[in-house]
């Protein structure tokens, strides 16, 4: 990991990746709170991606909005590619066929809109038993944007053992 942070130019972590990185990495579950452009992606992307190429199993990223899915993707994706890892993006307003295709070929990062995933789920084509990591990005405004019942839905679907990493820009 370090390596592959050097070659992106990464020389010093933000405060916020300062604190939640060591804590992470040792399994804890988080509750980050900084502004934006802090570098909360990487705080929450760096041991995530970590703990799936050293043991496997899947990350859920659940974030509020397409373009906030688009942009965690963008973000991590030189670091997934390193790890030789792959990622799929779940959002409405695109047609599920493409999103479908890359979901069987079992994705180590889903990165999802509340919405699309639970369509998903409940059309039995996604399954979250091998998620190990839960990520919920921005969520303050995933619940004030009223997707707390489907946040506890997807909750209820994951059913082994998880870490938990809440981040927040105003919460």
């Amino acid at each position: 990991m370090l390596n592959v942070l050097e070659r992106m130019n990464f020389k010093t972590p933000t405060p916020v990746q300062h604190q939640a990185i060591p804590l992470a990495l040792e399994g804890k579950d988080i509750v980050g709170i900084a502004q934006t452009g802090t570098g909360k992606t990487m705080a929450f992307g760096i041991p995530t991606i970590q703990r799936i190429a050293a043991d496997g199993g899947q990350a859920l990223v659940l974030v509020p909005t397409r373009e906030l899915a688009l942009q965690v993707a963008e973000a991590l994706d030189p670091v997934l590619q390193s790890f030789q890892l792959n990622r799929v993006v779940l959002i409405g307003g695109v047609k599920q066929t493409m999103q479908v295709s890359v979901l069987k070929q079992n994705p180590s990062m889903i990165i999802a809109t509340p919405g699309r995933l639970l369509d998903l789920l409940y059309q039995g084509i996604l399954g979250l038993e091998k998620i190990s990591v839960l990520i919920l990005d921005e969520a303050d405004r995933m619940f004030d944007m009223g997707f707390a019942p489907q946040i506890n839905d997807v909750i209820k679907c994951l059913t082994g053992p998880r870490q938990t990493l809440l981040f927040s820009a105003t919460m």
